[in-house]
């Protein structure tokens, strides 16, 4: 499975900070908004990404991570001239793609608290897999609705009167039919396609699964200034509270085998006197422990 990462969006309810940095620049605690999904998909066992993004911010995506070979990863680039919906970013990496499948991550979406992803996206063969998660404000997001029998029947984008307080997080996964589906979508009234209807689409061919979050999951939307705030604060008690740093794609590609202990060591080296460098140090302290013991 290949993964791609949204990054683009004129990120006009984060003005006037976007005036400074895209909205996935901006920082969520001590780290780029943008590690925070970029991680989600190392922990996945992903390895070969594809980050979309505007002409005018590509180049500082480019200049931040590079070809991705510090992870032990592929970063390939591709730009979206206009913010056309969330689907089109299908027709945008089509040829990075292939004949893969592939694990679509919204850049302003932030996980935390369960392994249920890195499974999904291990097990996931074929059709479509989306989540559900409950919210008290459905009416922001993509709205699936379930049968009594905990079937998903219906989806709409943040409709006016929701028929559930399940709202779809930024991360789905999708075999290769999505890029074939998503050009055969129309433009909704926003002038957008939208991952609703992609959604749709796969529920109408009975492709469509939908796994319901515990609710000892987190996810926090950063889209907005006072989602942007909250997440923060929430990152910086968790990392405060359990000493471990959320988003760190360095310790997720050790983690996943995509770094070796010595490369993470020397890539940790190279890093400024900082907090981010000495949590990295314990990383590979902790590490070298465990070899003698073995």
């Amino acid at each position: 499975m290949k993964g791609i990462i949204l990054a683009g969006g004129a990120g006009s309810r984060l003005y006037p900070l976007t005036l400074v940095a895209s909205k996935q620049l901006q920082p969520v605690y001590d780290k780029p908004m943008v590690y925070y999904p970029l991680t989600t998909l190392i922990e996945g066992g992903i390895r070969d990404l594809c980050l979309i993004s505007t002409p005018h911010d590509l180049p500082r995506f480019k200049q931040m991570l590079g070809d991705g070979s510090r992870f032990g990863i592929s970063i390939e680039y591709r730009e979206q001239p206009k913010p056309q919906g969330i689907a089109q970013a299908f027709l945008i990496a089509e040829s990075f793609m292939g004949r893969d499948n592939i694990a679509l991550i919204l850049g302003d979406n932030i996980f935390y608290g369960s392994d249920v992803f890195y499974r999904k996206i291990a097990e996931f063969k074929n059709g479509a897999m989306i989540f559900g998660y409950h919210v008290n404000d459905p009416e922001r997001y993509g709205v699936v609705e379930f049968d009594g029998e905990g079937r998903a029947i219906s989806i709409e984008e943040k409709p006016k009167h929701p028929k559930s307080d399940y709202a779809v997080p930024g991360l789905y996964l999708y075999d290769n039919n999505a890029v074939a589906i998503a050009k055969s979508l129309k433009p909704s009234a926003r002038g957008e396609l939208e991952i609703s209807d992609l959604n749709v689409a796969y529920l109408k061919r009975r492709q469509l699964h939908v796994h319901r979050l515990s609710r000892g999951f987190a996810w926090l939307d950063a889209g907005t200034s006072s989602s942007l705030h909250d997440a923060s604060a929430y990152v910086q008690a968790i990392e405060k509270r359990a000493g471990i740093k959320i988003g760190c794609p360095e310790e997720a590609a050790f983690r996943a085998g995509f770094l070796k202990l010595t490369q993470l060591e020397e890539l940790t080296g190279r890093m400024p006197n900082c907090e981010y460098r000495a949590y990295l140090n314990e990383v590979v302290a902790e590490a070298k422990r465990l070899e003698k013991n073995l």
